[in-house]
């Protein structure tokens, strides 16, 4: 599977990390894959431990591979995305951000349902439904839904069949766990409506349906975040 590195002007840690993620752009190494020991890319690339170490750095910087402690070194599920590209956690005015944000997911997430009605399987509208209830059941228990909010809407997202949608929204949908904060919670129940809406609607194929139930949603969220005092943000 692996061709000896070949030696050229670049640091050898480089070219081994730039031959690992040659691997992984051709589906050799797929998300979630473990990869093979330290000591057997070393010797299937004909380089030292060293450089091995030195080049699954780079990339684990760049969040292509990640470290489990004890258990080895894995592609990354969402590869090369850093966590925090637009730098929302830095944004110091919340309730701004929060509008911000509505504003730029009216703009996608509508078109988004609108797709998932025309193309999602069966299969992914039964996990979008199991998605709504373990959020249902968390609302109930009063915990932290914010994850399966995210899983969620990342699943509409890859439903589109776009290449792009499935890494675009899970940076948007950082916000999330920043609505369910600023707002006080106060629109659980109503989330809970809204996220069925869209499901129901995806699954009776109903693209404009889709559309309006996301509208919806994401209104529903606004004018919440625009009922906050300034100084509660």
């Amino acid at each position: 599977m692996f061709t000896e590195v070949k030696q050229t002007s670049k640091p050898l840690p480089q070219l081994v990390s730039e031959e690992i993620e040659k691997l992984i752009v051709l589906g050799e190494f797929k998300p979630g894959d473990r990869l093979p020991s330290e000591y057997e890319l070393a010797q299937r690339l004909g380089v030292g431990r060293s450089t091995v170490r030195e080049a699954t750095k780079a990339l684990v910087s760049r969040n292509i591979l990640e470290v489990h402690r004890g258990n080895g070194t894995f592609v990354c599920e969402q590869t090369g995305l850093v966590q925090d590209p637009l730098g929302l956690r830095f944004q110091p005015d919340k309730k701004r951000l929060g509008l911000d944000l509505c504003e730029v997911r009216l703009m996608i997430e509508p078109e988004i349902a609108a797709l998932a009605a025309q193309k999602a399987t069966e299969e992914e509208i039964a996990r979008m439904q199991a998605l709504c209830d373990a959020i249902e059941e968390k609302v109930r228990r009063n915990e932290n839904y914010g994850a399966l909010d995210q899983q969620l809407h990342t699943l509409w997202a890859a439903c589109t069949r776009n290449a792009i949608m499935p890494n675009l929204v899970p940076i948007l949908s950082q916000a999330i766990p920043l609505f369910i904060d600023i707002t006080k919670r106060a629109l659980q129940m109503q989330s809970l409506c809204t996220h069925q809406a869209v499901v129901d609607a995806i699954r009776a194929r109903d693209s404009e349906a889709a559309r309006q139930a996301m509208r919806v949603h994401l209104e529903d969220n606004r004018r919440s975040i625009e009922a906050l005092p300034d100084d509660d943000s």
